[in-house]
C-alpha cells in the first residue's frame, strides 16, 4: 500500500478513539510502529468469549436490552465464523479489538457501539491474554509429559544396562543408564508444576477494571468470572490493567523448560559422539552434511539447546520492561504478548522435536560399560574399609595411594596384586577385588532416590505413578 493510500485508508479507519484529534489520521510511520494487530489477532477467540460475556453483563447492569444483548452475541458469533473462513484484518485495523468491533459493526450496525460502554482495552486486554494463557500451559503440559513418557519407555530399557556418571565431567561413580535419564525426568515433573503455578497465577479476571479506575456500571464481576472460567476477580483496578506478574511467571516456566531441555540435548549430543558412542540417533530428528558424506548431526537437539537462550532473554526483557513502568496501563505492556507468543511457540516445536529425537535413540549398552573402569570404585573401596572399621578419611587416604600408584604404572586398579592393597591399608581381605565389580557397586545404593536396581524400579513406577495422576 503507498503511503497516500495509507493515509486515505486511515482516515475512513475504524477506530475506538479519535473524536479530541483534527481527523487528518495518524501518521504511516506511527501506525506501522502502534499497530499490534500483526502480533494480537491470534486473541480473537478469547476477546469474542470476553466480548459476548461483557454484552451479559451489560445486560444485567441495566445498559443494553435483552434484544440488544442477542443482536451482538448474534454479531460476535458471525464475526467469528468469519475470521475461522480466512477474513483478515485490514491496515487500518489497530489491534484485535478494533478488529472484530469493525466486524461486529458490519454484522449488526450501531448497536454494536454500545458494546464498549464501561470497558476498556486496557482491561480487555488484560483478560484476554490471561485466557490465552491459561490454554497454553493446559497445551504446554500436555506436549511435557508426553516427553516424560518417551523418558520412561526408554528408561525401562536401560534398567541393567551400567553406565559412568560425571562429576565436573570427570568420570565418577557407576550408575544404571535408567537412573541417568530419570535425572531429566524429575526437572521436567517440577516445570509442569510452576506451569499450573502459571495457570493459577492468569486465573484472575481484570474485566471491569475499565482504563484505571473501574466501571462505572453495576455489572457483575462474579458472573464475568465464572463464565469466563476464572478463579477470582481482581482486587485492585489500577493494578488490575498493568499486572504481567502471571506473563512473567510463564516466561519464566518456559525459560527454565528450555534450560531443562537444552542440559537433556546436550547430554544427548555429548553421548552421540564418536568419543562416547552410548548414543545412536535414528533418522527422524537429525540431518547430514551438505559436504561430509558421513555425518549424522543431531539437528533437533542442538536446537532445542540454543532455543533456550531465547527463552531466557524473553524472560529478561518482559523483567526490564516492568521494572521502570509507572503504575497502571502504559503502552510498553503491549510487546508483553511478542515475547510470550514466541516462548511458547518455540517450545511447542521443541518439546515433540525431543520426544522424537530420544524416542528413536538407541542406547549402546556395550559402550557404556566399556566406559567403566576399576577405579571408579574407588569410593566402594574406601566404604568396603569402613564396613572393617576404618574411619572414612583413614580410607579414603588409603585408596587415594592405590589411585596414585595405578596412574604412575598405568594399570586399572583390578590388576594390583593384593599385595599392594595389603600395604595399603591392614583391613583389606582377599574379598576385596569383589568390591570393585560395577554390579556390586549399584547394588550397595539400594537408598531411596539412588541407583540400585530396586531403588531404580521404585523410581520408575513413581514416574509412571505422577504421569497417570495427570492424566485422569
Amino acid at each position: 500500500m503507498t503511503t497516500a493510500a495509507f493515509v486515505e485508508a486511515a482516515a475512513k479507519a475504524h477506530k475506538l478513539w479519535g473524536g479530541r484529534f483534527a481527523g487528518g489520521g495518524t501518521a504511516p510511520q506511527f501506525d506501522a510502529l502502534n499497530n499490534s494487530i500483526g502480533v494480537d489477532i491470534r486473541l480473537w477467540p478469547f476477546d469474542i468469549e470476553l466480548s459476548k460475556a461483557w454484552a451479559m453483563a451489560l445486560y444485567g447492569a441495566g445498559v443494553l436490552t435483552i434484544g440488544e444483548c442477542n443482536d451482538i452475541e448474534r454479531g460476535l458469533d458471525a464475526a467469528a465464523r468469519r475470521i475461522e473462513s480466512g477474513v483478515q484484518p485490514i491496515a487500518s485495523d489497530e489491534d484485535v479489538h478494533t478488529f472484530i468491533d469493525r466486524l461486529l459493526h458490519d454484522e449488526v450496525g450501531d448497536v454494536a457501539s454500545k458494546l464498549h460502554t464501561g470497558r476498556s482495552r486496557n482491561d480487555q486486554v488484560a483478560t484476554a491474554t490471561r485466557m490465552w494463557a491459561m490454554t497454553a500451559t493446559a497445551e504446554l503440559d500436555i506436549a511435557v509429559r508426553q516427553l516424560q513418557q518417551v523418558m520412561i519407555d526408554q528408561a525401562h530399557g536401560l534398567e541393567t544396562s551400567l553406565m559412568p556418571s560425571y562429576t565436573h565431567l570427570q568420570r565418577a561413580i557407576p550408575v544404571s543408564a535408567a537412573h541417568w535419564l530419570l535425572a531429566h525426568f524429575w526437572p521436567l515433573e517440577r516445570d509442569r508444576a510452576r506451569l499450573r503455578a502459571a495457570a493459577k497465577g492468569a486465573a484472575v479476571l481484570p474485566l471491569g477494571s475499565g482504563a484505571a479506575a473501574g466501571c462505572a456500571y453495576p455489572i457483575s464481576r462474579t458472573l464475568l468470572q465464572g463464565t469466563l472460567g476464572f478463579d477470582a476477580v481482581t482486587p485492585n483496578s489500577i493494578d488490575a490493567v498493568s499486572d504481567r506478574d502471571f506473563v512473567a511467571e510463564l516466561l519464566f516456566g518456559t525459560a527454565l523448560i528450555g534450560s531443562h531441555l537444552s542440559r537433556l540435548a546436550e547430554d544427548l549430543i555429548l553421548y552421540g559422539s564418536s568419543e562416547f558412542g552410548f548414543v545412536q540417533f535414528g533418522d527422524r530428528f537429525t540431518s547430514g552434511s551438505s559436504m561430509m558424506p558421513q555425518k549424522r548431526n543431531p539437528d533437533a537437539l542442538e536446537l532445542a539447546r540454543g532455543s533456550a537462550a531465547r527463552m531466557l532473554g524473553g524472560l529478561t526483557t518482559l523483567l526490564a520492561t516492568l521494572k521502570g513502568l509507572p503504575s497502571s496501563y502504559n503502552k510498553d505492556l503491549q510487546d508483553d504478548k511478542r515475547i510470550v507468543f514466541d516462548a511458547v511457540d518455540t517450545l511447542l516445536l521443541v518439546l515433540p522435536a525431543v520426544a522424537g529425537a530420544l524416542a528413536e535413540c538407541t542406547f549402546r549398552s556395550d559402550r557404556m560399560r566399556a566406559a567403566l573402569s576399576s577405579t571408579m570404585m574407588a569410593t566402594d573401596l574406601a566404604d568396603y574399609l569402613v564396613r572393617r572399621g576404618a574411619t572414612f578419611r583413614e580410607a579414603h587416604g588409603a585408596v587415594g595411594h592405590l589411585v596414585r600408584t595405578c596412574e604412575e604404572r598405568g594399570t586399572e586398579m583390578h590388576s594390583l596384586p593384593f599385595s599392594e592393597f595389603g600395604a595399603a591399608h591392614a583391613l583389606f581381605g582377599e574379598d576385596v577385588f569383589d568390591a570393585l565389580s560395577a554390579y556390586r557397586s549399584v547394588e550397595h545404593r539400594e537408598v531411596e532416590g539412588g541407583t540400585g536396581p530396586s531403588a531404580v524400579r521404585a523410581q520408575l513406577e513413581a514416574a509412571q505413578r505422577a504421569l497417570d495422576v495427570a492424566t485422569r
